[in-house]
């Protein structure tokens, strides 16, 4: 008894070690599980990462920046309807339970031991405070210790957060799909609508997700998609929140979603969208993909239209010039040509243009077939005659066409050369329209603001502004006649040449801006100084930098269109430098105010408003060119339209002024023009800067897309004339009414002295009439040259001084 008794004892001992032991190892396993739980508490400020929503002047919504597209809606913002189908999709008793839906977990057990048997996936059983728990605060370990962790954090929830907090945290959280996260974003990703328009079989679909959204892929899957749809409306008219008639008409309906997400409706603006990216990224880093700003930005969506459309439409015009290269493929019709015609795509931005193949050929006549559509029809003659002097058409081709409106189709093909427009208000700096480029969807380059290009003679108003800023006037006299320089090396000699090697003898300054006239420049320049032109166009802002040599006074020098146009709105705002800029306000997500482009200080801007006058705002940007010397700038290229190398911008009908602009070899063609409210810049030119051809200048290439867009865009508004300065002296020169500075007009009086025939051969590199009065070795004799009739712009030859 006692060996037995002892036998026992020792037992006991064993088992109370065991326990004891397993009760450490427990305590232990506990502390490790549980002391680096999260603080259920942090989700009382808790807001998950959102969406910064950039939008146009007018409430456009035209992109959207983000690592999970989420827009935060409030809990009083969402519908019943959609959270009762949440709630009998995922967790009818939320009101009722604690965190832990115990009823609920011991169902979810007792399935599992079926699913275990069938080889299904197991049920959680848990609750959507659980989920929150989970998808916020833990990871997604499929693991026991995940879940016991999730069921204390989730009673901690209860105890901390109100259940109408924990359902607004559940349901912008949650990841549904179609690169949605969250109810709101998910609502107009699958339907195109706003929380508040869905109906309840649209709920009920959307709560349906929270499972697999890949399992209920609407377009992969739809009969799931439907089916699971159904059940949950089933799970509602069991709960009461529908009734058996609203069950029924809901489940009558179709599931129609769209066919992938978009992410606005607006898709003309993707090169501004994308440069609105990248100064949002210099202004708040990271913060722009995830704390839900809102960014109002400059863009006019009208304008920005039009302004893709015509410079598209210009690209296109100049490419149909150079001739038709030939089809994008050739393949037998009876082999799987459909196929092998959808594996290439038109530019996004071309909608309405299709696919297809050349099935006969006979004469002028051509049959295509389109791809995708099956669509037969004729070629239009005039396009089949086009393709016919190119590199022709051949049965089999691979072609894009365009439906015409006579049945028809057109030809159409993808051009190789590329350009940029650019709109900006001149008094503001607000960029109303940009485009970087012919199509965002083939190469995403922003020619506008990353392309650095010579701007030529587009360049040559700032050589205008300096002389004027200092001696010269409006009526001061220049030789346009043959010169002759030291070259870039020993021994050589530059001569720059006008266009058509001709030379018109002494000229007005104004007729040496208004056609352009390379010889004057160059004289203009020498006698101003180059480094005085070179430190007034880094003050302009047209660069950053500037060699002092004679050749960047011809547009030498390399600037972008951005920087070419907003440099430009000097001379439309009387000689202030704006900064350009596309972003107009930032907000954070409560709506305050974090960043704004107008940094003007204003005291009394948020008092209440007691009867007395308004605030007066100090005028925007620098004062770096004098107001007459910019009207009188304006005037001269108010004279390129009316007489010089711009004059189809006169089918305008209402004031204009810009100025063309032509590189060497025809390498790049400019136009920059504006009205008294609108500055624009159009640029044209290969990516690889190879020449345009011969011929086309910034008067044949860029300015036809200036007149395109500018009748959309001054069509609503009212006709304005330029605004004089106050203080101009105004006095008739020769016919054309000229603003001089007071002091400078009797200048103006001043004769022009008589000259003989235009001087030919090398003259001396100084030799400028000016004032009326002619200066140099070829005083003699002079007589007053004739007025030059209007001509094409040339390229400038700047050949020797490189």
């Amino acid at each position: 008894m006692k060996v037995a008794g002892r036998g026992f004892l020792i037992a006991g001992i064993a088992v109370l070690g065991a326990v004891t032991l397993a009760g450490m190892l427990l305590a232990i396993y506990a502390a490790w599980l549980f002391h680096d739980l999260p603080d259920a508490s942090e989700l009382a400020e808790y807001r998950p990462p959102t969406a910064t929503r950039v939008f146009a002047w007018d409430g456009t919504l035209i992109g959207e920046f983000s690592d999970e597209r989420r827009v935060f809606v409030p809990y009083e913002e969402i519908p019943p309807v959609v959270v009762q189908a949440f709630l009998a999709a995922e967790d009818r008793n939320f009101f009722r339970h604690g965190g832990v839906d115990v009823g609920g977990l011991g169902r979810a057990m007792a399935k599992n031991v079926l699913n275990v048997l069938r080889g299904r996936r197991l049920e959680g059983g848990s609750t959507i405070t659980q989920q929150v728990a989970k998808n916020v605060l833990l990871s997604n370990d499929a693991t026991l210790g995940r879940k016991l962790r999730e069921a204390i954090l989730a009673s901690r929830l209860e105890a901390t957060l109100d259940k109408e907090h924990i359902l607004e945290l559940y349901l912008n959280e949650i990841f549904l799909g179609y690169r949605s996260y969250g109810v709101g974003v998910a609502a107009y990703n699958y339907f195109g609508k706003s929380l508040n328009q869905l109906t309840p079989d649209e709920a009920a679909f959307l709560a349906a997700l929270p499972k697999g959204p890949n399992n209920y892929h609407p377009r992969r899957h739809p009969a799931a998609a439907q089916g699971r749809r159904d059940w949950v409306l089933g799970q509602m008219e069991q709960a009461g929140w529908l009734t058996r008639e609203q069950a029924e008409a809901a489940r009558a309906r179709p599931l129609v979603t769209r066919d992938a997400p978009q992410r606005s409706a607006y898709r003309d603006a993707d090169f501004f969208v994308e440069e609105t990216r990248r100064q949002a990224r210099n202004l708040f880093g990271e913060r722009v993909n995830r704390d839900g700003l809102y960014i109002r930005t400059t863009l006019d969506p009208e304008l920005q239209s039009a302004a893709r459309d015509a410079l598209m439409r210009g690209l296109e015009t100049y490419d149909r010039r150079h001739g038709w290269r030939g089809a994008w493929g050739n393949i037998s019709p009876s082999a799987d040509w459909r196929a092998e015609a959808q594996r290439r795509s038109p530019p996004s931005e071309r909608r309405a243009w299709r696919a297809a193949i050349v099935e006969h050929i006979d004469g002028n006549a051509a049959r295509v077939r389109t791809a995708r559509e099956d669509q037969t029809g004729l070629l239009e003659p005039a396009d089949v005659a086009w393709a016919r002097a190119g590199r022709g058409l051949s049965r089999g081709d691979l072609i894009f066409v365009e439906p015409a409106a006579n049945g028809r189709f057109n030809l159409r093909q993808v051009p190789i050369v590329n350009g940029a427009l650019v709109a900006i208000e001149p008094f503001s700096g607000r960029v109303v329209a940009m485009v970087g480029g012919y199509s965002y969807s083939l190469s995403n380059f922003n020619r506008a603001t990353q392309a650095r290009r010579q701007p030529g003679s587009a360049f040559k108003p700032f050589v205008y502004a300096t002389a004027l800023e200092g001696e010269f006037t409006p009526a001061s006299i220049v030789v346009d006649g043959p010169i002759s320089l030291p070259g870039a090396r020993p021994g050589e000699r530059w001569t720059p040449q006008n266009y058509n090697r001709d030379f018109y003898g002494p000229q007005p300054l104004r007729r040496g801006l208004e056609m352009s006239r390379n010889l004057m420049t160059v004289r203009l320049a020498q006698q101003i100084g180059m480094r005085q032109i070179s430190a007034d166009a880094v003050r302009f802002g047209v660069v950053d930098d500037m060699d002092p040599v004679l050749a960047m006074a011809l547009g030498a020098g390399e600037t972008t269109p951005f920087r070419l146009t907003a440099a430009y709105a000097q001379f439309a705002n009387g000689g202030r430098r704006i900064t350009p800029h596309l972003i107009e306000l930032v907000q954070d997500r409560q709506g305050r105010v974090e960043w704004r482009a107008d940094q003007r200080p204003c005291r009394v801007c948020r008092r209440p408003y007691d009867g007395s006058a308004s605030p007066r705002l100090p005028q925007l940007g620098q004062q770096v060119i004098d107001p007459i010397t910019a009207y009188q700038i304006t005037s001269m290229l108010e004279g390129v339209v009316q007489r010089g190398t711009a004059t189809a911008a006169r089918s305008l009908g209402r004031p204009i002024a810009g100025k063309t602009g032509t590189t060497n070899d025809y390498r790049s063609a400019w136009f920059v023009g504006y009205s008294p409210d609108l500055v624009v810049g159009v640029f044209v030119g290969f990516d690889d800067n190879r020449s345009l051809g011969n011929g086309e200048t910034g008067s044949t290439a860029a300015v036809p897309i200036f007149v395109d867009f500018m009748e959309d865009a001054l069509r609503d508004r009212p006709v304005r004339e330029f605004r004089r300065p106050s203080n101009a002296v105004m006095i008739n020169v020769r016919g054309i009414e000229e603003a001089f500075r007071p002091g400078t007009e009797r200048r103006a009086q001043a004769p022009v002295a008589e000259a003989g025939p235009a001087p030919s051969g090398p003259q001396p590199y100084d030799q400028v009439w000016r004032d009326g009065q002619v200066t140099g070795a070829d005083n003699a004799g002079a007589a007053a040259a004739p007025r030059p009739p209007a001509r094409e712009e040339p390229p400038e030859d700047l050949s020797g001084l490189y």
